[in-house]
């Protein structure tokens, strides 16, 4: 039976030498909540603001109260805010997973010359998989250690054995996340999406592994079967792009029926799903090729010809469209680009492995899932389809390459490119919308055990101190304030990596008051809580050395999404939001994006140590 991890693998313990998160002092973080959103409220806001969390901190009062359990939590778990993190930024969220969750990213276009090479090159890439999985299993992946701010600090690698173990199984109120154990023999097969069909392809066959040349005999068998509209199924992949309550109460009237519950149960615990798409007919270029991996281009491309639930879906095109989108909560994207970056290097530095000597003599046919339908699943199907075409129809994206420099000029100024593009970000958005909002990038906290994320809050007084000055030509201070934006943008992440943020510690705080049946604190019923909490901009680095790129939508309706990956000569933007709203547009964002790097650039050449970009 799948069970919830929580103790120990055997194995290697790498993560279980780690120290445990802290638990921060309360005073630093009601001091640093008051600071990160003074300049962000209007001051009457503010000031009612401060009372509230001064009398939540004061002497024996509710935030001492909640501190001492928080700190008795700590004692007794080996990660107090992981449980409560998991199910407040993912579990407990409604939204459908396409575009308001699962991440994609996308590989660069391949050139297959007829639908035969592309199934070559997924079965190649499932061999990859397959290879990289045992180095999970036998625990030999190296450790990864910390790289930019405090580089050098071993990282918890608990997060690479939930790649592909891992389900996120639909709830009414609130999701699980079952893990199954590792190496267990149920999980000896992949699920193959073709043509909105879903079909097993087992691993092992009479007790041997199969090579690649019988993955891709598999796979041929599989394309042609699914040509046969005789045979075909409904499109039941569209269910899991619905909210998650919708999916939920779709499931249990699913499982009603044997079939279907048999169904549902083998693609509950494949190792990954691998999704044959037809040519999508778009004109291929970045940001239509992340759309695809986003949402599939609806009911009417490939958006049934997906299982949302599954964190890992390798996506390979008959037009070359290829990458992988992932369900989100087992994982962070360092994990899943050490994964497709591996992927990658393994598809053009192994050659491809198509001796039929060593191959499997009898291969049975794979099985195609079969389920049983009513005029009221049908109704369903049809309602998850006409809710994702919205979905598809609403998003605005925008993959755009800034060549004018990259990350080499910002090193050379001696400044982090990371605080340095997140700077940038914020004059962006002030361009836009003349204030700055609650902003998210993730800080990893793997350094600890079970280490997730907790969150840089990067619109700081020091970074609208500095979009001020740049609307105003006069003033003679901007490098100045640049530095101080940069500086307290460093500082906010060397104390939210070293697990001193505020955003997991008030979370804290506010899910142990609702143990102990508390009436909610104050704090956190007061606007200026919720509107922290409102992330009307949410940013990620996710850097790559090899040439593919990370993407997600915005976790807000009026809201940006900009992933971020900095290269030596230029940055690549993946920037979304959505039509709906009339306070954001991506193009204009990325125009505001343009100029303002630009305007820094000449402001760093015009300062006392000016460099070249060339």
């Amino acid at each position: 039976m799948p069970i919830l991890e929580r103790e120990p693998p055997k194995g290697r313990r790498e993560s279980y030498v780690l120290p445990k998160v802290p638990v921060p002092p309360l005073k630093q973080t009601l001091d640093m909540y008051l600071s990160c959103m003074k300049h962000l409220v209007k001051e009457e806001q503010y000031q009612k603001t401060k009372a509230i969390v001064v009398k939540f901190g004061e002497p024996g009062g509710t935030g001492e109260l909640l501190q001492k359990k928080l700190l008795e939590r700590s004692d007794k778990t080996y990660n107090w805010v992981y449980d409560y993190w998991l199910e407040d930024m993912y579990l407990n969220q409604r939204l459908a997973l396409p575009v308001n969750s699962n991440p994609a990213m996308v590989f660069p276009k391949q050139n297959f010359k007829d639908r035969k090479d592309s199934l070559r090159f997924a079965a190649h890439l499932i061999t990859g998989v397959l290879e990289y999985k045992e180095r999970i299993d036998t625990r030999v992946l190296p450790v990864d250690f910390a790289r930019g701010q405090l580089a050098g600090t071993p990282l918890c690698m608990k997060q690479y054995y939930r790649l592909f173990n891992t389900y996120r199984l639909p709830g009414h109120k609130r999701d699980t996340l079952v893990i199954h154990k590792p190496g267990s023999t149920e999980q000896e097969h992949i699920i193959v999406a073709c043509k909105n069909q879903f079909f097993v392809l087992d691993l092992v066959v009479n007790k041997k592994k199969l090579k690649e040349m019988d993955i891709l005999t598999q796979l041929e068998k599989i394309v042609k079967m699914a040509e046969n509209s005789e045979e075909r199924q409904p499109p039941f992949g569209l269910l899991t792009s619905d909210g998650r309550t919708e999916w939920a109460q779709a499931r249990e009237v699913l499982i009603k029926d044997s079939v279907n519950r048999e169904s549902l149960a083998v693609i509950e615990k494949c190792l990954c799903v691998l999704c044959l798409d037809n040519p999508s007919g778009m004109e291929v270029g970045d940001t239509s090729r992340a759309l695809l991996m986003l949402h599939g281009g609806g009911h009417e491309k490939m958006g049934a010809n997906r299982w949302y639930d599954k964190p890992m879906q390798f996506i390979v095109g008959e037009d070359g469209v290829c990458g992988t989108v992932c369900e989100h909560s087992p994982f962070e994207g360092i994990v899943l680009v050490a994964c497709t970056e591996y992927l990658m290097k393994f598809m053009t530095g192994s050659p491809s492995k198509m001796g039929r000597a060593t191959s499997v003599s009898e291969l049975p046919t794979p099985a195609r899932l079969l389920w049983k339908t009513t005029p009221h699943i049908q109704d369903l199907l049809k309602a998850s389809a006409e809710r994702l075409q919205r979905l598809v129809r609403d998003l605005d994206m925008d993959v755009h390459k800034f060549e004018v420099y990259g990350k080499e000029f910002i090193k050379k100024q001696k400044m982090s490119p990371d605080a340095y593009i997140q700077v940038a970000l914020q004059l962006a958005f002030y361009r836009c919308n003349g204030r700055l909002v609650s902003t998210y990038e993730s800080a990893s906290i793997r350094r600890f055990h079970e280490g997730r994320v907790d969150n840089i809050r990067s619109a700081t007084s020091e970074a609208l101190a500095f979009v001020k000055a740049m609307t105003d030509e006069k003033d003679s201070e901007k490098m100045k304030q640049l530095w101080d934006a940069i500086n307290a943008q460093t500082n906010y992440t060397i104390t939210a990596i070293t697990g001193l943020g505020i955003d997991n510690h008030l979370l804290g705080l506010r899910e142990i008051a609702q143990e102990l049946k508390m009436e909610r604190p104050e704090i956190f019923t007061d606007e200026t809580y919720v509107a922290s909490n409102q992330f009307i901009l949410s940013t990620s680095q996710v850097p790559t050395t090899v040439e593919m790129f990370c993407c997600y939508g915005p976790v807000v309706p009026n809201g940006y999404g900009c992933c971020y990956n900095p290269q030596s000569d230029h940055l690549l933007f993946s920037v979304t939001s959505f039509h709906g709203s009339t306070e954001t547009c991506s193009a204009v964002f990325i125009k505001a994006l343009d100029e303002g790097l630009v305007e820094m650039r000449d402001l760093c050449r015009k300062s006392n140590k000016p460099q070249s970009i060339n």
